[in-house]
């Protein structure tokens, strides 16, 4: 036994040694990347009451290696109706902070208010994390859940009203119409008050009809096309049927223009009257009409008010209005100018400048344009456009470099990228030609004569050079003919005076 346990700490310390001087490996941290942490401040848990507005503050900072752009913080509120415990106000919740350094907190915040069927609990918030980096491409997609406390409706609130008939009826219409609102694909509704127009109900309360959700058909809408609306209704009494049922739509009147200006959303055939023979006591029901969507319409929900008539038991008649709210999408419409290429035709290694127009003939913005050059004879090239508004026009300009020599004149795709306001990319394509040749090589002889241009001018100097002689050479020449002359002159002049000399001696 003690050869053993001398063997094993000599084992045990051989192996603590080889830890301390680093015989294992230890694998390098990798790069953050892009991150953020979402938090709240001081880490509190937040109380809600009843009927009270508070604000939801999210801290949210980027925690990794680089900057992050469009970051987006949206609420899940596509869920069951008591997973969220606020009143549902708007079509969608969502905070964006265009640009957030690596390193820094902003912070983005929302406003709720509690709903009336809510108890005293807890409940999970969960919202959706977005982000992009410098090229738009999307790099953060995540989600981040937190706390908060609820407080329940004081029980003097919640007691029955004898004379208005409205108690837990109320709260179960506000459970549904949430729930309904959190369901439907397509905006949203809400239901109003019911009044009588005579008489009175067998047994002291109303018989409430509501609506529950619709659909449409397509689940689009698109401004300028027919759909088919269907709504979807309860009748909340536990007890008394209703009958003979007339609903009626209105939709808004859009347009600033007279002549133009129409309700939103029009039948394509018939009235806008529905009839309904009846429903029974806590049943349900659906109508259905067939619209047109106006096609100037600007992409954004519009509400269709529904105004119900109806009996109870008892042939007391019944009036009740409630309103819904149906997104319209507008297509996008844009056109590009012709081409400019300067020039058409360019070597290997050379460059041509490509320009044109685009113009956004729609009525909706135009985010992240950007286009893409491609071909086969030519570099990748990306040009990033940015946004264009409805009825603006923006320049598409590229240098595009020759790649590789053509067999004629060669293919090039411009794709053009674009996002909507939901973050949705649609793409469009457009060619054009441009001609890449072999790079040419200029012949030796012109290579030479280029080298003598651009050395020394020897051919002048020696024309200079020649010039000079000649002049020096008559230069010389005539002062030779000169001393000549000069020299005989002399000589005839000598002869002159000897002359009268030789008479004289005669």
């Amino acid at each position: 036994m003690k050869k053993i346990s001398k063997w094993g700490c000599m084992i045990l310390a051989v192996i603590m040694a080889f830890i301390m001087t680093g015989g294992i490996p230890v694998t390098a941290a990798e790069p953050a990347g892009p991150s953020v942490k979402v938090s709240v401040p001081d880490n509190k848990v937040l109380t809600y009451k009843y009927r009270e507005k508070q604000d939801f503050i999210l801290n949210v900072t980027n925690t990794g290696d680089q900057d992050l752009s469009n970051v987006t913080v949206e609420p899940i509120l596509k869920e069951e109706g008591e997973k969220w415990p606020f009143q549902t106000e708007y079509q969608s919740y969502s905070e964006t902070i265009a640009l957030l350094p690596r390193g820094e907190t902003a912070q983005v915040k929302f406003t709720f208010t509690e709903r009336d069927d809510v108890p005293t609990a807890r409940f999970v918030l969960t919202f959706v994390v977005t982000a992009t980096d410098g090229t738009g491409a999307q790099v953060i997609n995540n989600q981040q859940s937190f706390y908060v406390n609820t407080t329940a409706k004081p029980a003097e609130e919640a007691k029955e009203d004898p004379k208005s008939g409205e108690s837990q009826g109320k709260g179960q219409e506000q459970a549904v119409s949430d729930e309904g609102l959190l369901t439907a694909e397509a905006g949203g509704f809400d239901n109003g008050g019911v009044t009588y127009s005579g008489g009175g109900s067998g047994n002291g309360s109303v018989p409430r009809v509501i609506v529950t959700g619709f659909s449409t058909d397509p689940v689009q809408v698109k401004a300028g096309s027919d759909f088919t609306l269907t709504i979807h209704l309860k009748n909340t009494s536990k007890s008394t049927r209703v009958s003979n049922m007339l609903f009626e739509l209105t939709a808004p009147t859009e347009g600033s223009d007279e002549q133009t200006a129409a309700p939103a959303f029009l039948p394509t055939s018939g009235s806008n009257s529905i009839y309904l023979e009846g429903m029974k006591a806590n049943g349900t029901a659906d109508i259905s009409i067939q619209l047109n969507a106006k096609a100037d319409l600007v992409q954004k929900p519009y509400s269709i008010n529904l105004s119900m008539q109806y009996e109870d038991g008892n042939a007391s008649q019944i009036e009740a209005q409630s309103s819904i709210s149906i997104p319209v999408k507008q297509d996008a419409r844009y056109e590009f100018s012709e081409f400019e290429i300067t020039p058409d035709t360019i070597e290997v290694g050379d460059e041509a400048n490509v320009s044109c127009s685009l113009y956004n003939l729609g009525r909706i913005k135009l985010y992240n344009v950007k286009a893409v050059f491609e071909g086969s004879d030519i570099e990748r090239e990306e040009v990033f456009i940015g946004h264009v508004e409805a009825g603006a026009s923006a320049s598409i300009d590229a240098m595009l470099e020759g790649k590789k020599a053509g067999t004629a004149a060669g293919k090039v795709k411009m794709t053009l990228s674009y996002e909507d306001e939901a973050g949705a990319v649609s793409t469009t394509e457009k060619e054009f030609s441009l001609t890449v040749t072999e790079k040419m090589e200029e012949p030796a002889g012109m290579e030479t004569m280029e080298s003598e241009e651009k050395g020394f001018p020897v051919i002048p100097v020696l024309i200079v050079v020649v010039i000079l002689i000649v002049l020096a050479a008559v230069l010389v020449i005539r002062n030779k003919k000169k001393k000549q002359l000069l020299s005989e002159e002399e000589e005839g002049l000598l002869d002159e005076l000897d002359r009268p000399s030789e008479d004289e001696q005669q």
